[in-house]
């Protein structure tokens, strides 16, 4: 019963917060004209902005990981592939993990790392003079708190996605990496798969026209992995928030392809979801029946329209038995790709002359074969370079884009050269963590998104992968 009322209160304050925010808060909003408005305060005296920004070459990269627990051991494993890095610390609540992730090291014949351990250790990590990036693969709650500190210690900074849970860490994130000139980045390996890439490839080439519409999403059943989380943080954090809490696979892919902050931007998005119908059986089932209302919908649906008149639909979805689903789909003027639950490409002109209007087939993918042939005429550049992609397909990694991401990360610091995602694209896609929440809290009122570029979001057009000469 206790747990019960505290989730009711917690439900209640998060309610009364949401409706609390004004426009007396740099970062709440207001409603104004039926829509909820969200401020973008100005900049700081002494802030410049993050776009386009490269650092001083750095010959080693030298990393220290905090968070060894799901997803760090692997980007350990990976990083011991990349010549242009040394793992020097270890970092995570358990003694026993950082044990486990100099095994790691060992086997590919690498040093041990220093070694930190307890839930302040990485305040000792940030401190060490001999780091010069901190790759966070900690709960979503700790992204942000350890990014800031991290960057306020000099540390070029990586984040496991989201980056933040709310719009206020969205901007300390911004601000943050603004004032010390730091890179922050955060871990979308979605953006690296081989089929959004080649799609984007295909896209800046043309192939596809004007693109008017983009879907992505995250379906995925989480009944098998629940249990996998330290202290049930990911549990926790679903039964207390409504809302698209993960955002970013769907919403990554989608933003570089319709150049969100080059040249366009997230304009005004309103999000619906389903009642938790199955969470709420998962959590009875866990805790036992009535001990928590679970707050967030088996499905949750976001439309968002951009300035330039183009819109985007992105889905969330976790308690369900569907079949993984990233519903990467694009449309365009003169094509049409889409990858769930089959890959497939069509370009136009394929209905025959004689097929009546009743022939709702006549309208066909490509063959298989004509797709696979333009994909690999279509292979985007950066997966060329020096044999990346059958380095990542050895490597792994989620099919190797994990490998992907890691290698263009090093590769930007040690050539002194401007990140593929920037704090910007952090902040904007991890956002809709709160505002789609808002949004719904607000019966799926229309929310007018903060431009975390302050007005510079068509400053450069489309997205980018810098190359060393």
């Amino acid at each position: 019963m206790k747990k019960f009322l505290f989730c009711i209160s917690f439900a209640v304050f998060s309610a009364l917060a949401l409706s609390s925010c004004s426009q007396n808060d740099p970062y709440g909003y207001s409603v104004k004209n039926n829509q909820i408005v969200y401020n973008t305060p100005p900049r700081p005296a002494g802030q410049q902005s993050m776009l386009g920004f490269s650092c001083d070459p750095i010959e080693n990269v030298r990393v220290g990981f905090v968070g060894l627990g799901m997803r760090g051991p692997g980007a350990v494993h990976r990083f011991c592939y990349l010549d242009d890095a040394t793992v020097v610390a270890l970092c995570d609540l358990h003694e026993e993990r950082v044990e486990k992730a100099q095994q790691i090291l060992e086997s590919h014949g690498k040093p041990r790392a220093a070694g930190y351990w307890g839930e302040e250790a990485y305040k000792e990590l940030c401190e060490r003079e001999d780091i010069d990036l901190v790759y966070l693969a900690v709960p979503w709650q700790l992204h942000t708190p350890i990014a800031v500190y991290a960057m306020e210690h000099g540390k070029h900074v990586a984040i496991e996605v989201p980056a933040a849970t709310s719009v206020k860490e969205c901007w300390d994130l911004v601000n943050t990496s603004e004032r010390t000139r730091r890179h922050c980045m955060m871990l979308e390996n979605c953006c690296y798969d081989f089929f959004e890439l080649t799609c984007l490839n295909m896209i800046q080439q043309g192939l596809f026209g004007e693109i008017v519409h983009a879907e992505g999403s995250y379906c995925h059943n989480l009944d098998p992995y629940w249990d996998r989380y330290e202290g049930d943080w990911r549990m926790i954090y679903n039964r207390e928030h409504n809302g698209d809490v993960y955002p970013t696979h769907g919403i990554g892919p989608v933003c570089q392809d319709l150049g969100i902050h080059r040249g366009d931007k997230m304009d005004v998005l309103v999000s619906m979801a389903s009642d938790a119908f199955r969470g709420q059986q998962t959590a009875d089932s866990r805790y036992g029946e009535g001990a928590y209302e679970y707050a967030n919908g088996d499905n949750t649906s976001t439309l968002i329209r951009t300035r330039n008149g183009k819109t985007i639909l992105v889905e969330h979805a976790v308690a369900t038995p569907r079949p993984y689903s990233r519903m990467y789909q694009i449309t365009g003027t003169r094509g049409f790709a889409n990858k769930y639950p089959n890959q497939g490409l069509a370009l136009g002109d394929a209905v025959p002359e004689d097929a009546g209007i009743e022939d709702l087939d006549a309208e066909k993918y490509m063959s298989n074969e004509a797709r696979d042939a333009l994909m690999a005429r279509y292979q985007h550049p950066i997966t060329k370079e020096g044999g990346l992609a059958e380095k990542a397909k050895e490597v792994g990694g989620h099919g190797g884009m994990d490998f992907i991401m890691d290698y263009r990360l090093i590769y930007c610091l040690h050539n002194g050269l401007p990140l593929d995602q920037d704090v910007y694209d952090a902040a904007e896609w991890s956002s809709l963590v709160e505002i789609t929440e808002v949004s719904i809290n607000h019966g799926s009122m229309p929310v007018v998104l903060p431009d975390f570029t302050r007005g510079e979001w068509n400053k450069s057009k489309g997205v980018s992968f810098a190359m060393a000469k």
